[in-house]
């Protein structure tokens, strides 16, 4: 069996003397492991970092097997992703989302969004909105998707400005008044139409909207606690945006 295509490194750990296992992001073939002979080398070794594009050539006896991964690198772009605690924290955080998946199950979307994140992580605004969406597509991927587009009492897709925490869904400001204290905010920049104005407090209204939802349909239920790495991006991304806007 063989196949080649083209991945995101997102995770790396080591396998005997010289080898490791790495955790690719594919484009066509979802979460994929493999070992990498010598992959402790020193000239590998600056090519497994995550976040890093590489063109992944995997083969196996049988497809079942984990196999072995020849890697070629297209995009050596973690160097610059240790530049900021944002970015940082931001590439554990997505492989940490990405590993509530099935391993070999494809997602060509969130391959494509992994690699368009990375890229603005020097923005941490940009940085923030782009990350609420992974997570937002992460969990209608699972089955938890949530419609944000119209009111679930009225229909009108008119100031949404609520979530229902129980159906996941979009609430009008009048239709959710009477219950706003159970409600969580939806943040303007994910409402349509809206100016996708992104400052701390929106940042803050969206992390909690997703937090949210992740903790009760995945979290939760499968006995796991939010990955370290995702308060450790919020809190960076949260403290960068604050002070750009001094």
């Amino acid at each position: 069996m063989q196949w080649q295509d083209e991945a995101i490194i997102i995770g790396v750990r080591r396998h005997g003397e010289t080898s490791v296992i790495a955790e690719l992001m594919t484009r066509e073939r979802g979460r994929h492991l493999g070992i990498v002979r010598s992959g402790r080398s020193r000239s590998m070794q600056p090519v497994l970092q995550p976040g890093n594009r590489v063109e992944a050539v995997w083969r196996a006896r049988l497809d079942e097997h984990m196999g072995e991964f020849k890697l070629e690198p297209l995009q050596l772009r973690a160097a610059k992703l240790m530049e900021t605690a944002t970015a940082v924290y931001g590439v554990q955080a997505m492989g940490a989302l990405l590993r509530l998946l099935p391993e070999r199950d494809p997602h060509p979307h969130l391959f494509e969004a992994l690699d368009i994140i990375l890229d603005a992580m020097d923005d941490p605004a940009d940085a923030g909105q782009l990350f609420i969406r992974f997570e937002l597509a992460v969990l209608n991927d699972l089955g938890y998707g949530l419609d944000l587009t119209e009111c679930a009492a009225t229909g009108s897709r008119d100031d949404l400005v609520y979530v229902s925490p129980k159906s996941g869904r979009a609430v009008s400001r009048e239709a959710g008044a009477p219950y706003a204290d159970r409600m969580l905010a939806l943040p303007a920049f994910l409402g349509e139409g809206r100016p996708p104005v992104v400052d701390r407090d929106t940042l803050v209204q969206a992390f909690r909207l997703t937090g949210y939802f992740l903790n009760r349909h995945v979290y939760e239920p499968r006995g796991l606690t939010e990955s370290s790495s995702r308060d450790g991006f919020v809190q960076a991304a949260l403290k960068a945006v604050s002070k750009q806007a001094e």
